[in-house]
């Protein structure tokens, strides 16, 4: 999940020069081989951190090393703070930053290098608490039904129905769906899954799953060998997300979908049809792959709002 040119570019600028440079490098390499985290969460992290040497350049008059690390006060980290909110990062942005600073120091504290504990007094903004948006049960089965009506040959329709069948057929995300070698083509009962962070799970596969990737490898016009990726685009090259969204927007014109119809939502929708329609969460949460039951428990606001939904519309005294 790691590539090596995002080490490469994410070097420091010239504020940062000097003995802080090298446990920055040694920090990425941290994050992306020992965490494993994606290719995008290091990039984000290492922009944050950049970002702050940038800043403490003028806040400071001078480039910040080791000792200077060391010597912030919580008003070095709050003016950050206050200095980002003024560029206009949203409270998600800026809670993404702390994160990554918090995450850099221990980095930093662990490694032996420095210890600063003003940065663990820091608090950042409160986020609003987001409730995913599923589509109904309908629409998520129209999606995948006609995700092939839309694409340009028949094998990418095939292609396209494949994955969409996956993202709302086993919950997974893009990322892992897309990540799929030819190998582990999900034709049995079960696939298993790298998830988030290098942790794997099994996800169990439908009949109607595996016969959507059949089609598509039986049409797909590159012989695929087992180190190929699953899904490939025109080029025969690896699809990107990218693609699938485009597709996806597609259908949002076609059927009359809102904005909220992304492929994620499919996701979305697996997880919500299935406490629906009385699944456990502890059940759920093992095949979304969360690492924490509190991500799972969103879903059950999403269908208590449902549920208060249908009694509004339906008994007689919710009419007035």
């Amino acid at each position: 999940m790691t590539d090596s040119s995002v080490l490469d570019s994410q070097t420091l600028p010239a504020p940062a020069a000097g003995d802080a440079a090298p446990h920055y490098a040694g920090w990425l390499a941290h994050l992306s081989h020992a965490r494993r985290l994606s290719v995008h969460t290091v990039e984000a992290y290492g922009r944050d951190v950049r970002d702050f040497f940038t800043f403490l350049q003028a806040h400071l008059g001078g480039a910040a090393g080791i000792d200077e690390l060391k010597a912030l006060q919580i008003s070095d980290f709050r003016a950050y703070l206050a200095h980002r909110r003024g560029d206009g990062l949203t409270s998600a942005s800026l809670a993404r930053a702390i994160s990554a600073l918090r995450n850099f120091f221990r980095y930093l504290q662990k490694a032996g290098v420095l210890e600063n504990t003003a940065i663990g007094a820091l608090r950042g903004p409160k986020i609003p608490h987001g409730v995913p948006k599923p589509l109904s049960a309908a629409k998520a089965l129209r999606v995948v039904a006609d995700a092939g009506g839309l694409a340009a040959e028949p094998w990418i329709g095939l292609r396209d129905v494949a994955v969409f069948s996956l993202l709302y057929g086993c919950g997974l995300r893009i990322a892992e769906a897309l990540g799929l070698s030819r190998a582990a083509a999900p034709l049995g009962g079960a696939v298993r899954i790298m998830g988030k962070g290098g942790k794997e799970r099994m996800a169990p596969v439908l009949p109607v799953v595996a016969q959507a990737v059949q089609a598509y490898l039986e049409h797909c016009p590159y012989r695929l060998v087992p180190s190929d990726p699953l899904f490939v685009g025109a080029r025969g090259k690896r699809l990107s997300p990218r693609m699938v969204q485009l597709a996806m927007q597609r259908l949002r014109g076609a059927l009359d979908l809102p904005d909220s119809a992304t492929p994620h939502a499919l996701r979305h929708s697996f997880a919500t049809h299935l406490l629906s329609a009385g699944g456990d969460l502890r059940t759920i949460q093992e095949l979304l792959g969360h690492a924490s039951l509190t991500s799972t428990q969103r879903y059950t606001e999403v269908d208590a709002a449902r549920l208060l939904d249908v009694y509004n519309q339906a008994h007689p005294r919710a009419r007035g």
